[in-house]
């Protein structure tokens, strides 16, 4: 029940309740419309499901996503507000950092691309990451990305993405994909890129470790996307100026 009225009014709640109500969604509409809340943490593709390997993957998948409910999230982010870590001080040596899984995503203009960019004339030589899944998470990567655009924005060897997950099916469909992409917020910034990553993501968290969907995520990574530094929910200002330092660091040692 919390997980429906935290998305009832959310943009992307009120878009699906569009499709079945042309004139407008209503609360009651948006209460009865079944199945297209985007209140799950994924969902399972059934034409993997084709052999006894791909089921046993599936069901070990099923009972990973059933051990860790969104009433755990909700406990947790009680108990630290979103922080579920403390954001790394220093940069993480290159020895030891590990290169951020590749992800397709969603731009506004209805085109695609494969983050992180590390190869062309318009690789950077540092990007910020900043991951939300959920509407309430926005503003936690924001703490992180808003000062770092004051401070990097007139910087053409920075790039910023911000990516906001659906894993809701419906928007995953073609025709519907492409009317609630142009719907979604833009950037008129140039180094400041917000897109969207639709359908499952589950494999994707699990490469990052990533448990919480209600915290923010920031990883800060170099121009071959190993992450070099990572941060979780709502920045401090020491957290803040670690993450500006780190960077100055690593446009030194370009």
């Amino acid at each position: 029940m919390l997980r429906r009225v935290a998305s009832r009014s959310s943009p992307i709640a009120v878009f699906q309740a569009r499709l079945f109500c042309p004139t407008g969604p209503t609360d009651q509409t948006l209460r009865t419309i079944p199945y297209f809340h985007v209140t799950t943490r994924g969902f399972l593709d059934l034409h993997k499901m084709t052999s006894k390997e791909a089921i046993e993957k599936e069901k070990a998948r099923l009972s990973d996503e059933l051990s860790r409910g969104y009433f755990a999230d909700i406990s947790e982010m009680r108990k630290n507000g979103g922080k579920i870590a403390v954001a790394n001080k220093i940069l993480i040596p290159e020895v030891a950092a590990v290169k951020f899984p590749e992800l397709e995503v969603n731009l506004t203009d209805c085109t695609t691309m494969k983050l992180p960019v590390v190869t062309g004339d318009k690789n950077p030589d540092v990007s910020l990451m900043c991951l939300s899944f959920r509407e309430s998470s926005q503003r936690m990567v924001e703490s992180w990305s808003l000062p770092f655009l004051d401070k990097f924005g007139g910087d053409t060897n920075i790039q910023i993405y911000e990516v906001s997950f659906v894993d809701s099916w419906l928007l995953s469909l073609g025709p519907i994909k492409r009317s609630f992409i142009k719907i979604m917020k833009k950037s008129s910034k140039p180094h400041q890129h917000i897109v969207y990553a639709l359908g499952d993501h589950y494999y994707f968290r699990k490469q990052l470790h990533i448990l919480n969907l209600l915290t923010g995520y920031v990883f800060l990574l170099d121009r071959v996307g190993r992450i070099r530094w990572q941060g979780f929910g709502t920045a401090t200002d020491e957290e803040l100026s670690n993450l500006l330092s780190c960077t100055s660091v690593l446009l030194d040692d370009k």
